[in-house]
């Protein structure tokens, strides 16, 4: 299981090596509003400032494509994810707009770096 400390923006983690690259690994999120999310959401909209309607099911999304690259990194036999990013874009129509969020990272494999003492 990859915990959270080895799942990282940068190209590397701090005190590990790695010692087998795997491959890119994605996981996509679509999401839709329902009719009654999308007549709330306007009428916070017409409020002005969060429109918090949106952003509980676009945090929804976020968690469930960082989950699903997880699961794609682990089923290549990683236990670090380096250079995740997540994207946002939106697809469709004015009938039906669908919000895609994709989180894109490398599958690795890493050991802890040897500690140095120095005396």
């Amino acid at each position: 299981m990859i915990s959270s400390d080895k799942i990282v923006t940068t190209p590397s983690i701090q005190g590990y090596k790695i010692t087998k690259v795997l491959g890119l690994v994605t996981g996509l999120s679509p999401r839709t509003r329902g009719v009654g999310g999308q007549i709330w959401g306007s009428i916070e909209a017409l409020r002005g400032g969060e429109v918090s309607a949106f952003t509980v099911e676009i945090e929804k999304a976020r968690l469930e494509a960082i989950k699903r690259v997880i699961e794609n990194a682990e089923k290549l036999g990683a236990n670090a994810i380096v250079g995740i990013d997540l994207e946002t874009s939106e697809m469709g129509s004015a009938k039906m707009s669908i919000m895609v969020i994709s989180a894109t990272g490398t599958a690795v494999v890493v050991e802890p770096e040897p500690t140095r003492y120095s005396y």
